[in-house]
């Protein structure tokens, strides 16, 4: 202000004594009043003009420097300028951050959907695009519930209570494929909500599995503790002779060993899917294994049928597999061990190890017995599933076999192959990768 003040009057006294040297003396007082006045007048012109060029230049928003000089408006446009750059470098950083969160969102593993007061979408991330079925040019400030037209989400959106989930289908959910969803919106802002979506599929099939598993176990498991407890309290409370008494404890003992089974296959199972994979550098030799299990099988099927089946072995060329010895022998057994139960005492059974090309090998379990209906091959790696429940209790069958069977392939790199004919027999097939497979010299 003292600047301004400064050079408003030093103006004015210039004019004022440039008039009176000028002017011839009788009339110097007036042409030296009139030339301040004048001088005044022109530097409130000059100054006006600098402060509506600062205005426009602030009413334009123009990043350009602003040349005002030195005084009031040079100093103001250059503490606007100065403003101006700080509000600018703020905005580039809150924009970054705000892309930054985004991008996160984005890399969420759930969908989240931005909605304002009235339900529209004002954005999304690519899962919930997914979970969804929405697309960014077409449904942003859409609402919501005209593009999810679900009862249960419509229900869940009237009541305004947010406290729990809702699950709902998602949008390629199909009664073979079922796909659930948990949303649950969290109001924000003035009237906004956050919603998010989680793909919650394979946690309800798993709760699902779990279920099935624990009431199939207490089936199994029950069964036979309902035989044996039979069993004790006829021998406890009837005078039976010698003879029945052995029968009764045959029973028993045939009851406890089926329980037996049931808990060494549970073992086994929970061995397979809690251990660290088999060695790669562990070798086995397949002319072992197959003799070893030759001799098991053979046995098992004078035990179920009163003698021996025709069951040949092919060891193939000489040859070893890398591995467990005690996963892939009890992955063989179970195979030959179902092929004894389903094949009638008087067919075959032929067991090969082949080499297919490319160093591959396959070993194939092939029966004589009633085959498998085309519905019930791609169930048959799942716990307890049976195709025929009686048969498979009355020959001491756990249902847990080739369950086992599908873990130790996947644990080797191999693959279980399973073709079957209703009335002509099947052949169950372990493909193993040449990476595991070594020849023997002779």
């Amino acid at each position: 202000m003292v600047w301004r003040l400064l050079s408003f009057v030093g103006l004015q006294a210039a004019a004022a004594a440039l008039a009176w040297v000028l002017v011839a003396p009788g009339a110097r007082v007036w042409t030296a009043l009139v030339a301040a006045i004048g001088a005044g007048y022109v530097w409130l012109l000059l100054d006006a003009v600098r402060g509506l060029r600062l205005l426009n230049w602030l009413r334009r928003g123009e990043s350009t420097e602003l040349a005002l000089g030195q005084g009031l408006w040079g100093e103001a446009a250059e503490r606007m300028r100065r403003l101006l750059r700080t509000r600018e470098r703020q905005v580039v950083e809150g924009e970054g951050k705000l892309q930054d969160f985004l991008a996160a969102l984005q890399a969420s593993p759930n969908g989240v959907v931005l909605l304002d007061a009235q339900g529209r979408i004002e954005w999304f991330n690519q899962m919930a695009g997914v979970h969804f079925g929405f697309d960014v040019r077409r449904d942003l400030l859409q609402h919501f519930g005209n593009l999810v037209r679900d009862p249960e989400f419509a229900a869940y959106f009237a009541e305004r209570d947010f406290s729990h989930d809702v699950v709902m289908p998602g949008r390629d959910s199909t009664n073979a494929i079922p796909v659930r969803l948990s949303v649950q919106l969290h109001p924000y802002g003035e009237g906004r909500s956050l919603l998010l979506s989680r793909d919650i599929t394979a946690v309800e099939q798993a709760e699902a599995m779990r279920r099935d598993f624990v009431a199939n176990v207490s089936h199994e498991i029950r069964t036979p503790l309902t035989v044996l407890a039979g069993f004790v309290e006829t021998l406890q409370s009837l005078p039976l002779d010698e003879e029945e008494r052995q029968r009764y404890l045959g029973l028993m003992a045939q009851q406890a060993q089926r329980m037996q089974s049931l808990v060494n296959d549970l073992l086994t199972l929970s061995r397979l899917e809690g251990s660290p994979l088999p060695s790669a550098h562990d070798w086995v030799s397949i002319a072992a294994m197959l003799r070893a299990c030759e001799a098991e099988s053979l046995e098992l099927s004078r035990l179920l049928w009163g003698r021996a089946q025709s069951i040949v072995f092919e060891s193939g060329p000489p040859c070893e597999l890398a591995g467990s010895q005690a996963e892939l022998y009890s992955a063989v057994f179970n195979l030959v061990g179902n092929a004894v139960r389903y094949t009638p005492a008087d067919k075959s059974i032929h067991v090969r190890w082949q080499s297919v090309g490319n160093g591959a090998c396959i070993l194939s379990v092939e029966d004589t017995g009633p085959g498998i209906a085309p519905e019930h091959v791609p169930r048959l790696t799942e716990r307890f599933y049976r195709v025929d429940r009686s048969r498979s209790r009355d020959t001491g069958g756990t249902g847990l076999g080739l369950a086992i069977v599908k873990h130790v392939a996947q644990r080797h790199g191999a693959e279980l192959r399973i073709d079957s004919t209703p009335g002509k027999g099947s052949v169950f097939s372990l493909v193993f990768p040449a990476s595991r497979v070594r020849g023997i010299a002779t």
